[in-house]
């Protein structure tokens, strides 16, 4: 197994400076998330009652190949959020974290989609649901 690579640590600042790139690449991996979950939606309907040894239909190949396309383009979306340095942890929330160090330990950055701001940081192992709002005195800001 590959190490894994070290994960790239954010000031609030470095994060908030991606948020452009950030959510536009966030609101295209919804948009086609979407597309994936219907057209695997589809293309289960179309194979339900079809017995297991009969070929597939060209109507069924083609849905077939519209579902992988869509993964497709899902993976490589959230292959370059991840080469900005960050983690989407949700999908449908459109949810993103971001490594940051709070007193010499590793804590994430929480940023969700339609947020303009970072406003919320969580502990690694907490999740969503253990958001804190960002007090000034631990991610002190460098810009005004």
């Amino acid at each position: 197994a590959e190490p894994m690579p070290e994960p790239r640590i954010f000031t609030l600042d470095e994060a908030e400076r991606t948020l452009p790139l950030v959510s536009r690449i966030v609101a295209d991996i919804q948009t086609e998330y979407r597309a994936w979950r219907d057209a695997l939606g589809a293309y289960e309907l179309a194979v339900a009652g079809v017995r297991g040894d009969t070929p597939e239909s060209p109507e069924v190949g083609r849905q077939r190949s519209t579902v992988n396309d869509c993964a497709t383009r899902v993976e490589s979306l959230v292959e370059e959020l991840q080469a900005v340095g960050c983690e989407l942890k949700d999908f449908d929330l459109g949810l993103v974290d971001f490594y940051a160090l709070l007193d010499d330990r590793l804590v994430f950055l929480c940023w969700r989609l339609g947020e303009d701001h970072i406003t919320h940081w969580h502990e690694l192992g907490s999740g969503f649901a253990g958001r804190q709002p960002i007090d000034a005195a631990l991610f002190p800001r460098t810009v005004p």
